[in-house]
């Protein structure tokens, strides 16, 4: 999980532009200590921590237990807390509320194990997605290549379709977690982090053709996906396999 929060960063002195719309947070000094003392009211065992963000001391605070981890920001400029629920560094859920004590609750339900549509039920202000539903049943990388697919599709993007479709078609490949990163086809070990960097990835070329980029920095340029897709396979490592 990222320890820098996934908003705009607040202002250097950060108390004057939310003392309007967080009179309870700026009484108990941070967002850590007003969540704690909402979370110990309402009996939830709760352990609050700051952010390990410096920056972010007074107006974030998160939660972490086991693999499952949640952020919480208060949002400049009106009253919104915003929530972030993770697993295994995997983003699950997200969404927006008004009452800390929603937050608190969530939270709550989140760290004690909860699945992602009783989450969501319990707590509707936050959301989830397909791909975070495939993480939690353990098919993610099928889902991944759907998204690939249906992402590429709605662009229009030819050249990376007949790529996806040509490199799907291989059963080494179609067993590894496919992604993006800028403009490269990458493929991972597993669909959670860490990503393995140490695996060719390949790229449609502007005016036609593809790229392939090698773990040592080495590129090759080739005519046609197909021809791209069998160049990753020669060298992928003996150890190219999902991750357990």
């Amino acid at each position: 999980m990222s320890d820098t929060p996934p908003a705009d960063r607040p202002p250097a002195d950060p108390v004057p532009a939310y003392l309007t719309h967080y009179p309870e947070v700026l009484a108990s000094g941070s967002l850590r200590d007003a969540l704690q003392e909402v979370a110990d009211r309402a009996g939830l065992p709760l352990a609050v921590e700051l952010t390990a963000a410096p920056g972010w001391r007074v107006t974030a605070a998160q939660v972490t237990v086991g693999d499952r981890a949640a952020q919480v920001l208060m949002s400049i400029g009106d009253r919104s807390f915003s929530v972030h629920c993770w697993a295994a560094g995997v983003s699950m859920a997200t969404g927006r509320t008004e009452e800390l004590s929603d937050v608190a609750g969530a939270l709550h339900s989140w760290t004690r194990g909860h699945r992602l549509r009783e989450l969501v039920a319990r707590w509707p202000f936050l959301r989830t997605w397909e791909l975070a539903e495939a993480y939690e049943r353990g098919d993610a990388v099928p889902a991944r290549w759907r998204s690939l697919r249906a992402s590429a599709e709605q662009r229009g993007d030819a050249a990376l379709l007949d790529l996806l479709g040509a490199a799907f078609a291989e059963p080494r490949l179609r067993v590894l977690s496919p992604g993006r990163s800028l403009c490269w086809l990458t493929f991972s070990r597993g669909a959670a982090p860490p990503i393995c960097q140490d695996l060719p990835r390949t790229m449609p070329v502007k005016g036609g053709g593809y790229r392939i980029r090698f773990d040592d920095g080495r590129l090759q340029d080739v005519d046609d996906a197909a021809r791209a897709v069998r160049v990753v396979l020669a060298a992928l490592p003996d150890d190219a396999v999902p991750r357990p």
